[in-house]
């Protein structure tokens, strides 16, 4: 059940890590990358961590040049937030089925047929849908957005995942769930966790919330993948079952030498998450590729959403 990420293929490893180092000092820039990315990805960057990581420092960064290893979304919330720096995506078709599965009109909608609710808005979304939220969340702080809220009501979007355990968590409030999910933490079932279990028993099951309830209602710990590494790293337990994408295992595994860890089941991979090369770094940064740019008649309303995330904390 053991996993590990394959490298970047057909180039030199070690001479486009030069090429990179070299053009991000050229380009005055910061490299930040996601948990789900390549191993190598991950360990070129100046910053790797989850949404909410990310986000904050990218709106605090001082390069003039940000590459986001990650997906559309995450680097769109990077430059809604600082916009006056250029912001690049290694892999310009790096999306994010979920986001799409949720768009402003329908949200627009939606928000009609419920005037006294409040729009909380996972970050996994596009921007026009964050410009039509009241407060963007991210897996680590959702309950604590929604308990924030002085409405008793919730419109919760994309994640209907994520929205039933923020529900359980705050069960005072009516919240109201859109139909999303994510592709890789939705085809998990109740099946992989008996098997994971028997496999390896006595493992603790740490998933994330992306997961279906099924799920993360038998997990020893369910949290953000910040807070899953953080937790294996802390715990006095050595085997752990992941429930959540495979590239969490390099920093796992960093932070937690000794320590063995188990995917909960096959397949648990981003495709879109493992696009981005170590090529496609170095030619983003070597010819401006993929500069992002939101539509500038929704990036002030998303921007209120996400600052008003960042200030939760």
């Amino acid at each position: 059940m053991s996993v590990q990420t394959k490298g970047s293929p057909c180039e030199d490893t070690t001479a486009l890590r030069a090429e990179i180092l070299r053009l991000k000092a050229e380009r005055d820039a910061i490299i930040v990358a996601h948990n789900y990315q390549r191993d190598e990805v991950q360990a070129i960057a100046d910053a790797v961590g989850d949404s909410f990581a990310l986000a904050r420092l990218c709106a605090s960064a001082r390069q003039a040049v940000i590459v986001f290893c990650g997906v559309h979304f995450m680097a769109e919330s990077a430059k809604i937030l600082s916009p006056e720096k250029t912001v690049l995506l290694p892999e310009s078709g790096a999306g994010c089925p979920m986001a799409d599965m949720a768009g402003a009109d329908d949200l627009r909608a939606w928000k009609q047929e419920h005037p006294a609710a409040a729009v909380v808005c996972y970050i996994n979304s596009s921007a026009a849908v964050k410009a039509e939220s009241d407060i963007c969340c991210t897996s680590s702080n959702a309950v604590a957005v929604v308990r924030s809220l002085a409405e008793q009501e919730v419109l919760f979007v994309p994640d209907q995942n994520l929205g039933q355990y923020v529900a359980l968590q705050v069960p005072e409030k009516k919240i109201h769930l859109w139909p999303g999910y994510c592709i890789t933490h939705h085809r998990l079932t109740t099946g992989d966790v008996a098997a994971a279990r028997q496999a390896v028993p006595g493992a603790l099951l740490l998933v994330h919330p992306e997961t279906r309830p099924e799920i993360w209602q038998q997990a020893d710990f369910v949290g953000s993948t910040k807070q899953i590494i953080d937790f294996a790293a802390q715990s006095p337990a050595s085997q752990f079952i992941i429930g959540t994408e495979m590239g969490v295992f390099w920093k796992l595994r960093q932070n937690s030498p000794g320590k063995s860890f188990y995917l909960l089941a096959p397949g648990l991979v981003c495709p879109n998450m493992k696009r981005t090369t170590l090529t496609s770094v170095r030619d983003a940064l070597a010819k401006n590729q993929n500069i992002i740019e939101p539509a500038k008649e929704v990036s002030a309303a998303a921007k209120t959403a996400l600052t008003r995330m960042l200030a939760i904390g």
